[in-house]
């Protein structure tokens, strides 16, 4: 079945009892953790117990077909149902938990984590399709839903967060559910027991935040400024960031992109489609981003977000230096950024 993004929070505390098998997907890799994690306690009280969760990596079902229904029909020793997490799951793994799908084993509850899924995917539609599995998009916290996450994070020390600051948050927050809770704790621990979050001290403590750096290298790709980006990259990579990291909210930047394109493309003006985003545009970067969209047909963006997710699944599954790879997709696009800056004059 098709679980709309509004609905998964409801869904996901209460699990239909028929529900055999749960695909968690989207562009906030945070999310996708933290609900798959959520699902597991649901069922059973200690998430490091050996013998009732099984957890298998893409590249072991893939070589293993079978292990999936072995695993989802074994019997705890301790008794209790079990849980099967798969990770990293890709369309490359779609036959089996397609198989397990239309026939699934045992009574163990199976959670397949995911990165982002077009509509067309074999994998996303075989969760789609059948009554006993679910699809549950996990998109970027924005608007109430990043507002909740703040609330309950800093509430929970009584933290009270003036317009201000929860404006800046807001902004800045979001792009990763596990980063988000990150940065809120860490701001937690700064204020203290009671207090007030001022806007200075929520720059002090989220203004050097590593979404903010993904920002910067997202924006210089899709203006196609090599030297920026080479620059940017390479910081990345000493402070640590990881390739998949970068490549996740570089496709999200390209997301917003193609969605404010194809609302142009509908007739709307470039003002109102980008209005029209969630959550909106930073206003210090809104001049860029306007650039951006005349620059990138939807066409190409559509082009552009394909080439990322093939690099991400190539950094999971090649073997290959994932750096060297990230870097190599991302110059691609600025080097077809600036093509198409210089086709356009």
């Amino acid at each position: 079945m098709k679980v709309s993004a509004g609905k998964a929070a409801s869904f996901i505390a209460s699990p239909p009892n028929g529900v055999k098998a749960i695909l968690l997907y989207g562009p906030d890799s945070g999310l996708v953790r933290e609900r798959a994690g959520v699902l597991t306690k649901i069922i059973v009280d200690d998430p490091k117990d050996p013998f009732r969760i099984a957890e298998i990596a893409a590249n072991e079902l893939r070589d293993d077909p079978a292990r999936l229904s072995d695993e989802a029909a074994a019997i705890s020793f301790a008794g209790g149902r079990r849980v099967v997490r798969v990770r990293d799951a890709t369309d490359t793994i779609s036959g089996p938990l397609t198989e397990f799908c239309d026939n699934p084993y045992g009574d163990a509850l199976v959670i397949v984590e995911a990165g982002i899924l077009t509509p067309r995917s074999k994998l996303r539609k075989a969760f789609e399709t059948t009554e006993c599995a679910a699809a549950i998009p996990c998109y970027a916290d924005e608007g109430k839903a990043l507002r909740d996450v703040i609330s309950e994070t800093l509430g929970d020390s009584n933290i009270r967060v003036s317009p201000d600051a929860m404006a800046f948050l807001l902004e800045n927050l979001g792009s990763d559910r596990m980063v988000s809770r990150s940065e809120l704790e860490k701001l937690r621990l700064y204020m203290g027991e009671g207090s007030e979050v001022t806007l200075d001290d929520a720059i002090a403590c989220i203004g050097d935040s590593a979404s903010m750096a993904l920002d910067d290298i997202a924006f210089a790709s899709a203006s196609g400024n090599i030297d920026r980006l080479t620059h940017l990259m390479d910081r990345a990579h000493r402070e640590g960031l990881a390739a998949i990291s970068i490549l996740r909210a570089v496709a999200r930047h390209y997301q917003r992109l193609h969605l404010a394109s194809g609302s142009v493309d509908e007739g709307k003006s470039i003002d109102m489609a980008i209005k029209s985003l969630r959550p909106p545009v930073f206003f210090k970067q809104a001049d860029s981003f306007r650039a951006q969209v005349r620059l990138w047909p939807t066409k190409r963006l559509g082009d552009a977000l394909m080439s990322l997710s093939e690099a991400e699944v190539q950094c999971k599954t090649t073997g290959m230096p994932v750096d060297s790879l990230c870097d190599q997709t991302l110059l691609r696009l600025g080097a077809t950024a600036r093509a198409l800056s210089k086709n356009s004059r």
